[in-house]
């Protein structure tokens, strides 16, 4: 059966409450969803990319329950990085921001992450940010400093640190002062800057406005690309662990600061790719990119297949040894789903209500993934309805499956395989399996079908 129904609740963790809620959509069959997107001012690691492949296996699992998905992922081409980066390099920000924005998607391609209803680049949207910071200054949570500069009172936004879990009265240490850079730490709870005046620092980077000459500040931009795309209120926001404090409590106070409405229902969050127990991250110079792992030989799937064996809100520790242990696994599923021949069956209704129900517990992509071992070790059905399964599953693995093509069998294989189905025909066991075992030894797998003899790569 090919066809799909509801067999469970979605239940989805909310970082905002720390526990996991039914999934309830603001509109009945429509999600709103906004992704914390790329700075575009270098190579993203593999870490980073762990928040783009979790956002895409959610609207997958979206989509594969029947909700229309408007996904926004923002591209973040001007900020402190992105200024200080171009300008070590001589090059215009547009220029070089354009190039790491064109190496980001490619990366995006080879990892099978379907692209967003619309990336958005944070320059596009300057007016929009202005227009929100107006809102904050005449809402009176936000104020200008003596350099034109424009900074959000957290003290003045009721339930700051609601995210996060931090009460201000607890952060004694530069509680009440102000803080220009975009990155800092729960210890640094202070006003951010929502517009920065031009500065020397900023070369050619600025925008003439009814603020005055400057830029925006990182935080503003998320909430302006949100807004104009998806509307005041939207259903889920996702990120890494690490944008929890200060960008998405900032997000929160000066959306809801703005409009006086809630500004997202579900926040997600997925955790960190360790290297030696330890975050990966440029500035512990600990990353590897995605161009270290195919140097290495590594399918840039194998890791998506790596990142699916772990729940997202798991830490995941990066070793060379673990990765391959993926490629091999998935290089065997590939091998046994090509076996399945070329016809396509029926999707296996209680296995695809399994697989919902796993992937709707929170997106419990490790039983998924057993599932999908299950239905091609089950000898009750066909090849054509495990090969009709697994391409079901894929709608949300990603893997790759239905661009799969057979690896013409040699010559010398086909002969092998010829002489052992009439060894059988003859009855002549013993020499059947010695056939076997040369055809195992010369990289190919033998599989004995209704069909008839199936040979696959090893």
């Amino acid at each position: 059966m090919t066809s799909r129904k509801h067999v469970s609740k979605i239940h989805l963790y909310n970082t905002l409450t720390r526990k996991k809620e039914d999934f309830s959509p603001i509109s009945t069959n429509e999600v709103r969803m906004y992704t914390c997107g790329p700075t575009v001012y270098n190579y993203p690691h593999i870490g980073n990319y762990r928040a783009y492949i979790f956002a895409d296996v959610l609207k997958r699992v979206l989509v594969y329950n029947n909700f229309k998905v408007d996904h926004i992922m923002n591209l973040t081409d001007v900020d402190d990085k992105t200024i200080r980066e171009s300008q070590k390099e001589k090059k215009g920000l547009k220029e070089f921001t354009e190039f790491y924005t064109q190496e980001f998607l490619k990366d995006v391609k080879a990892l099978h992450i379907l692209n967003p209803t619309k990336f958005t680049k944070a320059t596009d949207y300057i007016d929009k940010m202005v227009e929100i910071i107006k809102k904050l200054l005449s809402n009176g949570l936000a104020y200008k400093s003596e350099d034109g500069s424009v900074y959000f009172s957290i003290k003045k936004f009721k339930n700051y640190g609601k995210l996060a879990q931090i009460e201000l009265e607890n952060q004694k240490e530069n509680a009440s002062g102000r803080i220009q850079t975009d990155e800092y730490d729960k210890d640094n709870v202070q006003d951010f800057a929502l517009w920065k005046a031009w500065d020397e620092k900023d070369g050619d980077v600025f925008w003439k406005t009814d603020l005055g000459k400057g830029r925006p500040g990182w935080h503003i931009e998320c909430s302006a690309m949100s807004m104009a795309n998806l509307g005041e209120e939207i259903d889920i926001h996702t990120g890494g662990v690490d944008n929890i404090f200060p960008h998405h409590e900032n997000e929160i106070a000066q959306s809801e600061g703005a409009t006086g409405k809630q500004f997202v229902r579900y926040w997600m969050h997925n955790e960190w790719v360790l290297v030696d127990q330890k975050k990966m991250a440029k500035s512990f110079n600990n990353f590897y990119t995605l161009r270290d792992l195919i140097d290495k030989g590594i399918d840039p799937l194998a890791y998506r297949f790596w990142l699916l064996m772990a729940n997202y809100r798991t830490r995941v520790n990066f070793v060379w040894e673990a990765i391959e242990a993926a490629q091999t696994a998935l290089k065997r599923l590939y091998s046994l789903f090509l076996g399945l021949g070329g016809q396509t069956g029926s999707v296996h209704q209680e296995y695809q209500n399994k697989f919902t129900e796993y992937l709707n517990d929170d997106l419990n992509t490790p039983r998924a993934l057993s599932l999908l071992w299950d239905v091609i070790k089950d000898e009750n059905m066909s090849d054509a309805d495990k090969k009709a399964t697994i391409l079901d599953f894929d709608k949300v693995f990603g893997l790759g499956f239905a661009e799969l093509k057979a690896e013409s069998i040699p010559e010398n294989i086909k002969l092998l395989v010829e002489e052992r189905e009439q060894a059988r025909l003859d009855k002549d066991f013993k020499k059947s399996d010695k056939l076997r075992e040369k055809i195992n030894s010369l990289g190919y797998e033998i599989k004995d079908t209704p069909e008839g003899q199936k040979v696959a790569k090893l």
